[in-house]
């Protein structure tokens, strides 16, 4: 990219030292390669100075078969971060079909469920 179409004031923001600031957070592997761990606008920092990259947290997360969706916030005035985690629909219906349990408001106190 040689810059924004008609808007040199974008494009000096882009680069630095001609390099293009992609907004990306990256990390160089030991065989050289270039990693792309996260957004730089995505990372917050909690109250105690810690940065959070919430997507590499996600990409934890969303690797189990229970969870459909999830998301992490937090903010500055905590030292902590909450985590909004969605059931996958798809695994709760097999769970049940393989149970002989009713999907219903009673399955969210099923301790096995848990």
């Amino acid at each position: 990219m040689k810059g924004y179409f008609k808007n040199e004031e974008k494009t000096l923001e882009a680069f630095h030292n001609g390099w293009l600031l992609s907004g990306d957070v990256g990390m160089v592997l030991p065989n050289g390669a270039l990693k792309i761990v996260d957004r730089a606008k995505n990372i917050f920092k909690l109250s105690q100075g810690e940065y959070i990259a919430p997507e590499k947290i996600e990409n934890v997360y969303i690797h189990s078969e229970w969870v459909g969706q999830v998301w992490m916030y937090g903010d500055s005035l905590r030292d902590f971060c909450v985590g909004f985690i969605c059931v996958d629909e798809q695994r709760l219906k097999k769970y049940c079909q393989d149970t002989g349990k009713q999907l219903n408001e009673a399955l969210n106190k099923d301790p096995e469920l848990k």
